[in-house]
């Protein structure tokens, strides 16, 4: 087996994409926040102290996904065509989904999921203060279209 992320002598690379072609790439990533239902329905009335909790998730998870590759340490820094969130309330916490687009050498997995964790966090800092039971969970990717490998679509959502 070769490792794509390591050198000769053993330690981390960036992956060289530049012979690869370039192609229309999409990925949607989604996860969740549980809550308490009262947090929802404030979350709902914009009855947060910080402000309109949504809002300022989308713009977080927006930046989240154009600085994943300051964070992230072997991705590389992209050309980000699209990148879009939609929040959907439950009864007990809000489900977050994030859709990025590229045309380029490189997936942009890891852009939507880090938009996802990014604003789910965004989420947590805002409503932290009247519910720090909150949990942020099932964080994945739904699906991803473009490059080599091919698509992917999760089976079960």
């Amino acid at each position: 087996m070769e490792w794509t992320h390591f050198n000769k002598e053993g330690r981390a690379k960036m992956v060289d994409v530049s012979d690869k072609k370039d192609t229309k790439r999409v990925a949607i990533a989604r996860g969740s926040v549980k809550m308490k239902p009262s947090t929802v329905q404030r979350i709902k009335d914009q009855f947060i102290q910080k402000g309109d909790v949504l809002s300022v998730a989308q713009i977080a998870g927006v930046m989240g996904a154009k600085e994943t590759s300051r964070l992230i340490p072997m991705c590389h820094p992209l050309f980000l065509t699209g990148v879009n969130l939609q929040f959907e309330f439950e009864d007990n916490g809000i489900i977050i989904e994030s859709q990025v687009k590229t045309t380029g050498q490189t997936g942009v997995e890891m852009e939507a999921l880090t938009a996802v964790s990014i604003a789910s966090l965004t989420i947590y800092d805002m409503c932290k203060a009247i519910d720090q039971e909150m949990v942020i969970e099932g964080i994945k990717l739904i699906k991803k279209t473009g490059g080599k490998s091919g698509d992917f679509i999760r089976e079960e959502c």
